[in-house]
């Protein structure tokens, strides 16, 4: 155990109707990461960003210390010690869920998992390995993680099909990835929709409104 935080949207108390779990890219905090989720702000929407656990100066020191406004981000994890790295974030998750669902009915709500670029492994490792049951799983920007088998996979898609989001002009989306990983969702037989968008890197308002659309129509 360690100390975490996450920033919170909505309120545990209010008569809910989904929850959304949201992991944010390299880089990033969870109370800007919110931020891009206020377009689906709603009082039966609860959003919960977990904040990864190791923080670290945007931009190198310039000839002494970092100054105290110097930009922070927060990063899920590298390659060094991966597998440890890995497990301490699948626990912290675990441990948060248990927390919101001490206090909100599990069975009355809709819960929604989505990672963002590098939150997408964090997310989709976290369903495949973790105690969570999501009812969506959506992975916005980001690849699936290479050690997954069949069997974790398809926790992945257990409640409906995992969606991939991907932005037409993303520098990291790269035609030659797409194609790998749209053979390895098809090797590992996960059922799946692929929403792509005109843009970039970013989580935009418009592709958000598709996915609530999507759900309800």
């Amino acid at each position: 155990p360690r100390s975490a935080r996450y920033a919170i949207m909505g309120s545990l108390e209010a008569e809910l109707s989904e929850v959304w779990i949201v992991c944010h890219g390299h880089g990033q905090l969870a109370r800007r990461f919110l931020s891009r989720f206020l377009p689906l702000e709603r009082p039966d929407r609860l959003f919960i960003a977990p904040e990864a656990l190791s923080r670290f100066y945007l931009s190198p020191p310039q000839g002494g210390p970092h100054p105290a406004d110097a930009p922070v981000g927060a990063s899920w994890m590298t390659a060094e010690d991966r597998e440890l790295e890995m497990q301490d974030y699948v626990g912290y998750l675990d441990l948060l869920h248990d927390e919101i669902f001490s206090i909100v009915d599990r069975s009355k709500i809709r819960l929604w998992v989505l990672g963002f670029s590098q939150g997408t492994a964090t997310a989709a490792r976290w369903v495949a390995r973790g105690n969570v049951d999501p009812d969506r799983v959506v992975l916005y920007a980001g690849l699936l993680p290479s050690e997954l088998d069949r069997e974790q996979a398809a926790r992945l898609a257990k409640r409906s099909p995992l969606t991939i989001v991907l932005g037409t002009n993303d520098e990291f989306a790269k035609p030659e990835l797409i194609a790998a990983q749209e053979a390895r969702l098809r090797e590992l037989r996960i059922p799946h929709t692929i929403i792509r968008f005109e843009g970039g890197h970013e989580i935009t308002a418009d592709v958000l409104m598709r996915l609530t659309e999507e759900t309800t129509g």
